[in-house]
């Protein structure tokens, strides 16, 4: 069985990238991220695979991108260019699939998805793209508020975890 889950780091705007970036780096967010994914299928948009390190797909995990470049190719992920072709190439799998930005594939995967785990941050930021926020959305309730903690980069962070009424 197949569990489709978001992750993401969002600050209080639902703000969750900028310039095809991240809004903010925090080493403790990504360390958590590693330990729910490693060894899982993460989905992404071609945008935030290439804002990974040397623009390469994540260690230890299976890495599909959704495309509608229809010439995109990459060593190491899987790249399908619609969610029919995404669902097909992932009926193989079972377990937890982590859905891993940008805006777009949060938008379009969200139906699909039961759980979200979003590191909420602290701060506003100038942003251009956006988490919709789940506080807001019909069927999905915090079930987890986190701690407010506070990174070595000196950002407050806590992590949350929301759950989908199915």
């Amino acid at each position: 069985m197949q569990e489709w889950i978001i992750i993401a780091s969002a600050d209080r705007n639902w703000g969750i990238g900028y310039n095809n970036r991240l809004l903010v780096r925090i080493p403790e967010d990504m360390k958590f991220v590693s330990g729910k994914t490693t060894g899982k299928v993460i989905v992404m948009g071609r945008k935030t695979l290439e804002s990974f390190p040397g623009g390469k797909p994540l260690p230890n995990r299976t890495n599909v991108v959704l495309t509608t470049n229809a010439d995109y190719t990459v060593d190491g992920a899987i790249v399908v260019h619609g969610i029919n072709e995404l669902m097909e190439v992932l009926k193989a799998y079972q377990g937890e699939i982590y859905v891993f930005g940008g805006e777009s594939i949060y938008r379009q995967l969200l139906p699909y998805c039961t759980r979200a785990f979003i590191t909420r941050i602290n701060a506003e930021f100038t942003a251009d793209s956006f988490l919709p926020c789940l506080d807001e959305l019909d069927g999905w309730k915090l079930v987890k508020k986190g701690e407010w903690q506070k990174s070595k980069t000196g950002i407050e962070f806590r992590f949350d975890e929301y759950a989908r009424n199915k």
